[in-house]
């Protein structure tokens, strides 16, 4: 926690509308960037993203009162911005655009023929971006961003035993969709 992060997470509770205020812009200043950045893996798709940060940072000052300082700060916007993304996924088709910035996060084998390695690459976000939203989200925050899974069913609001089942799901589907377009993984 930054230096005075504590009291401005009280202020952003229980302040007075001013108060509460510059609070949540300080809040905004300091987490922004990071709140984007899970969107961004969750999504891949960098305008939706930059609308969805807005979005998740409305539902936030919104929710102030509910916010317990005790908790923390990362934990609850991450949640909320979990259910905005997956809230956008839903209304998309499950075939998304693929964006080279997010296709390149994707790790590959440094011997291999860089021309291979972008095609599995390219391919391999293809069939992400065709999971059902919740297997989708699952995998992103266990497997992509690799947070324990207690972390991922309290951003999700599920059971661990859930997390489990829903990442299993996901990498099955992701193999048996890999092995159609004629990539063993």
């Amino acid at each position: 926690m930054q230096k005075g992060e504590s009291d401005v997470l009280d202020l952003f509770r229980v302040g007075s509308p001013e108060t509460e205020e510059a609070a949540f812009e300080t809040l905004f200043r300091r987490h922004q960037r990071t709140v984007y950045g899970w969107i961004l893996r969750m999504v891949r798709n960098p305008a939706a993203a930059e609308d969805l940060t807005v979005e998740t940072f409305w539902r936030i000052h919104r929710a102030h009162a509910r916010f317990e300082p005790a908790q923390g700060f990362e934990g609850w916007a991450r949640r909320i911005a979990t259910r905005a993304a997956l809230d956008w996924l839903r209304t998309r088709r499950p075939e998304c655009e693929l964006y080279p910035e997010t296709c390149g996060e994707l790790a590959a084998p440094a011997t291999a023929d860089p021309a291979i390695t972008a095609e599995i690459r390219a391919r391999t976000a293809l069939a992400f971006g065709r999971l059902p939203p919740k297997l989708r989200i699952a995998a992103t925050l266990a497997v992509v961003e690799e947070l324990p899974q207690k972390e991922v069913a309290a951003a999700l609001g599920i059971s661990v035993a859930a997390v489990k089942l829903r990442v299993f799901r996901a990498l099955r589907l992701l193999r048996s969709d890999l092995k159609r377009q004629g990539i063993t993984p």
